[in-house]
């Protein structure tokens, strides 16, 4: 019901009201003429009963008025009594609700029954509220991501960058990558796969080896020079294919060997030291490490937007599907849901006993700050129109009561 219709009930109880004792004045006045001109015995009774109604009604009308306001304008004391003590009203009101609401007794069956993981099951098993979760996760992220300052992440990066470069001795990192080739035989595939196209190389060139041949050798152009250089040919692809052929080749040892005093001497001599520190500092500058770390950094914050903007990319498809895991184990284990309510009840339960006096301190504090003439007007509203009842009740109260002081008086004197 709105405030208007509110206005409209009481205006039409409080007419009714007054209606009342107008009419207990009108039958008051009719009998005292009629006794003036022509007395019966009943208009005594008719009078009295009247005459009493008029008195209740007046003395409910100011009782129920003097809640509200002052009777006639009149500051009569112990009037107007909402406005005058609304303060102490307040304060009383307060007292009240957390002395007789807040108890451990009133609110333990209540929050005993409070079960928010059956409110959370309902709300995610609605698909809407699923993709709402997927949007919002999607959209903090992408906000967390688009805030990050640039100059920061990539400084960050950089500074890192740097000290693991300084940190890390390239020639033991190349002494423990070589020997790591040799024990796994790298080596000898490398060889598996050069030896063949060398051997390809050497029989699709030879002309340009003859050539070659005597550029050096005039003499051997003269002397059957092609016939040499056939022969060369010959011999270093049939060198190259024992190489290939034979795995135990002493070329292969002499490699392996050789490899292996290169790693000794990666691990041991500071001249290799020295290389590798002047290779950092020509090529491992913090100048140069900085544009590396930012240009990363560019690079991976747009590609991380882009895919997220993109519904089907990896990554919010991942997204998704561990928010559904989550929602479906979350519906599946209830005894996570029994443990969520009973942190819950205990909570609410703590938080409610702790904080009762302080909802008292705001009930009096709110109605404290209330205008006390609004304040009567709203109260007037809301309980008026059955306050009228209690005006309806006097005056007929009143006069069934002089009814019957009126009927006693007669009968016993």
């Amino acid at each position: 019901m709105n405030e208007q219709q509110k206005q409209i009930n009481l205006k039409r109880h409080k007419r009714l009201a007054t209606g009342l004792l107008l009419f207990m004045a009108l039958i008051y006045i009719v009998m005292i003429i009629c006794i003036e001109k022509n007395p019966k015995a009943w208009m005594g009774y008719v009078k009295a009963f009247s005459e009493a109604g008029m008195v209740g009604a007046l003395a409910d009308w100011f009782a129920v008025t003097a809640l509200f306001k002052y009777p006639l304008g009149l500051k009569i004391p112990h009037t107007n009594l909402i406005n005058n003590n609304k303060n102490a009203l307040g304060k009383n009101l307060g007292d009240f609700v957390s002395e007789n609401f807040l108890t451990s007794e009133t609110i333990r069956p209540y929050i005993n029954k409070l079960s928010v993981s059956e409110y959370l099951v309902d709300w995610l098993s609605n698909a809407k509220n699923q993709e709402m979760i997927n949007k919002e996760c999607n959209h903090l992220i992408k906000r967390i991501v688009h805030n990050l300052d640039d100059s920061t992440i990539s400084n960050f990066l950089a500074q890192k960058g740097f000290d693991l470069t300084s940190e890390i001795r390239l020639e033991k990192l190349a002494g423990t990558a070589l020997l790591y080739f040799v024990e796994h035989k790298e080596h000898d595939r490398l060889l598996n796969i050069v030896l063949p196209q060398a051997q390809l190389y050497v029989e699709n060139n030879r002309e340009l080896i003859y050539k070659k041949v005597v550029e050096k050798q005039p003499i051997l152009g003269l002397i059957g020079g092609k016939s040499v250089t056939n022969q060369l040919i010959s011999g270093i692809t049939t060198f190259l294919q024992e190489i290939e052929n034979n795995q135990d080749h002493e070329i292969r040892r002499e490699l392996t060997l050789k490899l292996l005093d290169i790693v000794e001497d990666l691990n041991q001599k500071d001249d290799w030291k020295e290389k590798f520190d002047q290779i950092k500092e020509e090529f491992i500058t913090k100048e140069r490490i900085n544009e590396y770390a930012a240009d990363i950094w560019s690079r991976l914050k747009n590609d991380m937007l882009e895919k997220l903007d993109d519904e089907n990319a990896t990554f919010n498809v991942y997204v998704r599907q561990n928010i559904s895991e989550m929602i479906l184990h979350f519906k599946k284990d209830l005894e996570l849901q029994e443990n969520i309510d009973r942190y819950v009840r205990q909570y609410v339960y703590k938080v409610v006993l702790r904080n009762s006096k302080e909802v008292g301190t705001i009930i009096t504090n709110t109605v404290e700050k209330w205008d006390g003439d609004e304040m009567s007007q709203k109260l007037e509203l809301e309980v008026g129109k059955d306050l009228q009842y209690i005006r309806i009740n006097g005056t007929l109260v009143g006069g069934l009561v002089g009814l019957l002081i009126y009927s006693l008086t007669k009968f016993f004197v």
